[in-house]
């Protein structure tokens, strides 16, 4: 009877040793962006080349005199002109290193998943950046049960600038909104357990009085971005698996997967 005493009371931590939390991955935001330019050339050269030449006799005498003078000249020019005019437009793809701390420290807060460290992408920027599948294979997410990749759908600067209503000044509101998509990927079986939007935005406001002018702190809006940010990407983690408990370390099932060299395009 003592024995199965004893047994029962620790059957609570033998489960909470064997259910532990799942382990997560947090990539950068990836983001591919249109960039357009002109070019304007003008290539203007004008060679020239001249010979000139004199010579002059003159003979005198008690007798006879006489004189007689020639000169010469000749010369030649030329001009190369070449005009060239276009325009240009790419795709260029890449990370955004600046917004994931915040999101990292929220999924902390809230206690359902360890994290672990990703490793940086490094390649040289391509379409491939999106081939999240291929990255788990090769090892950029090491120990992590979950990656959490995110992509930047929208990230919108304004600065603005209104009157203040019965005064003579003005208002100035600098204001920055992010918006990207988020999937959250079981690696060993490449399903999606969640997938969902998040937005993040900032603002710095600033009177001006006699036209003077206002800098906005960047970094302020910046750091209000990235902090609600990460809280409506937990908050949503939070709702779509089931909130607060700590999620145990996956196994292989069945729904929705990826399949490696799929492309998953949130922005564009």
């Amino acid at each position: 009877m003592k024995l199965l005493r004893s047994l029962l009371l620790l059957l609570p931590l033998f489960a909470a040793y064997d259910v532990q939390a799942a382990k997560i991955a947090v990539t950068d935001l990836a983001y591919a962006e249109r960039v357009s330019g002109y070019f304007h050339f003008v290539d203007y050269h004008n060679k020239s080349s001249e010979r000139a030449s004199h010579s002059e006799r003159e003979r005198d005498s008690f007798e006879s005199s006489s004189a007689s003078s020639r000169s010469s000249y000749s010369g030649r020019s030329q001009t190369d002109y070449t005009e060239v005019e276009s325009s240009y437009s790419y795709i260029e793809y890449g990370e955004l290193r600046k917004f994931v701390g915040d999101i990292k420290g929220e999924i902390l807060k809230n206690g359902g998943f360890q994290l672990t460290q990703a490793k940086p992408y490094t390649a040289k920027g391509s379409e491939k950046i999106y081939d999240i599948i291929s990255r788990i294979k090769k090892g950029a997410y090491p120990g992590a049960d979950y990656v959490l990749f995110g992509t930047v759908s929208e990230l919108d600067f304004r600065d603005e600038v209104n009157p203040i209503i019965g005064t003579d000044t003005l208002s100035n509101t600098f204001s920055l909104s992010l918006v990207a998509e988020f999937s959250l990927i079981n690696t060993r079986t490449y399903e999606v357990k969640a997938a969902f939007s998040a937005t993040g935005e900032g603002q710095d406001v600033r009177v001006v009085t006699g036209g003077s002018r206002v800098v906005p702190s960047r970094g302020k809006v910046v750091s209000e971005v990235s902090k609600s940010l990460g809280i409506d990407v937990a908050r949503q983690i939070n709702e779509q698996l089931g909130g607060g408990e700590s999620y145990p370390n996956p196994n292989p099932a069945n729904g929705n997967t990826m399949q490696e060299g799929e492309v998953m395009h949130f922005s564009q």
